[in-house]
């Protein structure tokens, strides 16, 4: 019996409708697809909380349109990093430290002195060092995994470490925080190389507002450089303001939880520039949102002052602040020997 060539080409049709309904669907699931919802992993026999990724050729790190802005929001895959912790640890404040692959010293020297702080005023503490790749190769990665391995407290993304992609690397710690942080009030983004006093932390904490709040030290009228031989220089093409908006400075800064996934948001809308605690003001000022000066204008300081008085009146120092930038990871085991001696002196 013949077919009807009428409903022969009707069937045709319809075969070929499908097989491109389904070529779009597929192609709508794969770019829609978030970062961590594309990677493998692979759990040691000890641990599934370290997350290995594998068999995953590393981002191709895509070209901004100028040297002063960075291709940021882009899909960055994590290499390493603590997916179960934050959510089993239910912490009170997490502190995230950006820091280089290589600079193992200053991870040390943070986990033995206040990343060691875990518990403070009855809250939970959690810290975290995030890196990008290795600029070189020296050897650091496979230093960097077994680091992770015995530690649990790294984060590695597949960005390139380096200070250009500084506001890369703030914006995939928001990503992270608000997708394995689900139970936490507060977070700190601080640079490696700062004293940090955790009890005057958590003690400023439990007394500030819980949403869209930042403090820390608050830049007001920050005139933008055009030096060109300036580390922040920006070109009127990047940013033709003369003056930032106010913005706390990227040594250390504090947030309440529900900023993150708003601050990702704005991301949409606000072209990135390099100067991350810039572009991170930018976004603010994006939502309507203004930083907070702390309580205390003495608490976050880029310098302990110089004594010079006779005898020397700071005998105190270190249990009166928050931050302090210090020198070397050397120096910042010194000061939390001082900092230990004055909290048991009664300062």
């Amino acid at each position: 019996m013949s077919q009807n060539p009428k409903s022969k080409r009707v069937r045709q049709w319809l075969g070929l409708v499908f097989v491109i309904i389904g070529a779009v669907m597929l192609a709508w699931c794969s770019s829609n697809l978030k970062p961590w919802q594309i990677r493998m992993s692979k759990c040691s026999t000890k641990s599934c909380n370290s997350l290995t990724t594998v068999g995953i050729t590393p981002s191709a790190d895509p070209s901004p349109s100028s040297p002063y802005f960075v291709a940021y929001p882009h899909q960055y895959h994590f290499i390493l990093e603590e997916r179960n912790r934050c959510r089993q640890e239910r912490p009170f404040l997490v502190l995230m430290i950006p820091v280089a692959p290589h600079n193992r010293k200053a991870r040390d020297a943070i986990r033995n002195t206040w990343g060691k702080e875990t518990k403070v005023l009855g809250q939970v503490i959690s810290h975290y060092f995030l890196l990008g790749r290795s600029t070189e190769a020296d050897g650091s990665e496979e230093q960097v995994l077994q680091e992770s391995q015995k530690h649990h407290d790294i984060l590695q993304s597949d960005f390139l470490d380096s200070y250009r992609n500084l506001t890369i690397k703030t914006m995939v710690m928001f990503e992270w925080l608000s997708n394995h942080c689900p139970n936490t009030s507060y977070a700190m983004k601080v640079d490696s190389d700062m004293f940090l006093n955790v009890h005057n932390l958590v003690s400023m904490l439990l007394k500030a507002p819980q949403h869209l709040y930042m403090t820390g030290l608050v830049a007001l009228n920050a005139t933008v450089l055009r030096d060109h031989n300036s580390k922040w220089f920006l070109p009127f093409s990047a940013f033709p303001e003369s003056m930032y908006p106010p913005y706390a400075m990227g040594l250390g800064y504090v947030f309440s939880f529900d900023l993150p996934k708003k601050i990702l948001k704005a991301s949409a809308h606000v072209k990135a520039v390099y100067i991350e605690d810039v572009y991170v003001g930018l976004c603010m000022r994006h939502l309507g949102i203004t930083p907070t000066n702390p309580p205390n204008g003495g608490w976050f300081r880029t310098t302990k002052p110089v004594c010079l008085e006779s005898p020397c009146q700071d005998s105190c120092y270190w249990t009166s602040v928050i931050t302090t930038i210090l020198r070397s990871s050397e120096q910042l085991l010194d000061t939390w020997e001082t900092y230990q001696t004055q909290a048991k002196s009664g300062c």
